[in-house]
């Protein structure tokens, strides 16, 4: 962005005006009467001051990846967009690397890489912004070796807002005697744009303050052993399809201990609908881990052979993991794209049900949508390493994550269409416990930065457990008493904000 266009304001006559208020989910386009662009901490200030004084709705929006309509609702007036908040640098005093809180992952992958060669364990869609993302917890291909992005949080700059209406900036850290841990620990998973706007995140991993950059956050892999594994429909019955399943998530069972040499594979199983004709498996494992080979190997093994399903191609390859692997898995938006995305964490394999339910919905020959799919992602290894309370992440002993989606049809008549196949798919799914994915020896609620207004919906959640819950589980109170002491005019909500305690 351009030095001329950052601090300042953009309304509907602008040119720049419709380029910001489209985010990633085509179901929502705000109208805001003012894009604020803010370029500095100062700004922010400025910006949500302004609105507080003119007695203007806020919205914050960091990346622009949200679900739901958090950042585009109609009775948002003033949206901060942190866009131009993008530097990366490494700051001595905190010994961690500051991050401007408007930085997408593609940019923050790259100066961490090419200056340090360090990493983070963040996400694989190159257009997210850290803001929404970090907040909620932050995960992607590398959790399984170091855990949450949330797990190398060291500090974060807020814009909150007092019980005065006096907008101000507050740094809180990891450091336990800071008066303002608790605010650092709401920012470790408890969501985006429910306490303040975070101007900047300083990453830095846990353990002793480090020497030098270069040991202040995980290695970055040099090279990555890939394997793509494709099925096809056609040579899948009900049968083969629950083995291969049950494969699947029977292998993440027995190596998502923190100290499992499986921790160091990721996979993403990607079960498109049927009329898509075929789906598939991405595997990858940084090459440099000893046995590396041997890993993959064991594991392909296991999804190909007797206990799983024939697949109709598998190729493995080892290549650049920067360069080569990174960009050819990144997932760009569609810009006419259309979404409705549920999740849940799974802390074991399917029940019988569930795999029924699974296999009727993405084989529903009244459904047309080659989009239309359930991901499977790897979750646990060091991720479970952390205590349930230590960040406001409680998921702490899961081995997946499970997504729905029916994405990426642009035509807004369609939207009913799509919108009930998924919902019937997940109340399916989550039918033995009230169409959601409550807590228990199976399920263990879902994801904030996947938000669904279904599950504070009490027609479509029948479970008796409320979504705050489901998102945070015993974490939800002292959430509550943080946003009391920094949000007490409740300025930074939307429809699964937290709530303040009553």
């Amino acid at each position: 962005m351009s030095e001329q266009s950052r601090g300042v304001t953009v309304t509907p006559q602008d040119d720049r005006y419709p380029g910001l208020v489209e985010g990633y989910n085509h179901r929502f386009t705000g109208r805001p009467e003012a894009v604020r662009l803010a370029a500095t901490t100062q700004d922010v200030v400025d910006a949500v001051q302004d609105a507080l004084d003119t007695g203007r709705r806020i919205a914050v929006r960091s990346g622009g990846h949200c679900f739901e309509d958090f950042t585009a609702s109609p009775d948002i007036q003033v949206l901060i967009d942190l866009s131009p908040l993008a530097a990366v640098s490494y700051d001595e005093r905190m010994a961690a690397f500051a991050v401007g809180g408007g930085t997408r992952l593609d940019h923050l992958y790259q100066e961490l890489h090419d200056g340090w060669g360090v990493t983070v364990p963040a996400g694989t869609c190159f257009e997210v912004g850290v803001g929404g993302h970090i907040c909620g917890g932050g995960y992607g291909h590398l959790s399984r070796r170091d855990g949450l992005v949330v797990d190398h949080l060291y500090a974060v700059e807020v814009v909150t807002v007092d019980d005065t209406g006096r907008a101000r900036p507050v740094i809180a850290t990891r450091e336990p005697d800071d008066p303002h841990h608790d605010l650092w620990w709401a920012h470790t998973g408890g969501g985006g744009g429910n306490f303040g706007v975070v101007t900047r995140f300083w990453l830095r991993s846990a353990g002793p303050r480090p020497t030098a950059p270069e040991h202040a956050l995980p290695r970055a892999p040099r090279r990555i052993r890939r394997a793509d594994v494709v099925w096809s429909w056609d040579t899948l019955d009900e049968q083969s399809f629950t083995a291969l399943l049950r494969a699947y998530t029977d292998w993440h069972e027995k190596n998502s201990a923190p100290d499992s040499p499986g921790r160091h594979i990721w996979s993403n199983l990607i079960v498109l609908h049927r009329s898509a004709g075929s789906f598939i498996l991405n595997s990858v494992v940084d090459d440099d881990v000893p046995g590396a080979a041997e890993l993959m190997a064991e594991q392909l093994a296991v999804l190909t052979g007797p206990g799983g399903a024939a697949p109709a191609h598998v190729e493995e390859q080892v290549v650049s993991w920067m360069d080569t692997w990174m960009p050819s898995y990144s997932w760009p938006s569609d810009p006419r794209g259309r979404y409705k995305n549920k999740a849940g964490y799974l802390r074991a394999g399917f029940t019988d049900h569930q795999l029924a339910a699974v296999h009727r919905h993405l084989t529903d020959p009244g459904y047309d949508n080659p989009m239309a799919c359930l991901v499977l992602t790897g979750f646990g290894g060091q991720v479970n390493a952390v205590a349930p309370d230590a960040t406001a992440v409680p998921q702490r002993d899961s081995i997946l994550k499970a997504s729905y989606s029916a994405g990426a049809w642009t035509a807004p008549e369609e939207d009913e269409l799509h919108i009930a196949w998924v919902r019937r798919f997940y109340q399916d799914v989550y039918a033995e416990t009230g169409g959601v994915p409550e807590p228990g020896d199976v399920n263990d609620g879902s994801y904030i930065s996947y938000p669904d207004v279904d599950l504070a919906d009490p027609v479509r959640n029948t479970s008796g457990t409320g979504w705050p819950v489901l998102y945070y589980k015993d974490n939800y109170p002292r959430l509550q008493r943080v946003k009391k002491r920094y949000d007490p005019r409740n300025v930074f909500r939307h429809a699964l904000s937290v709530a303040l305690p009553s």
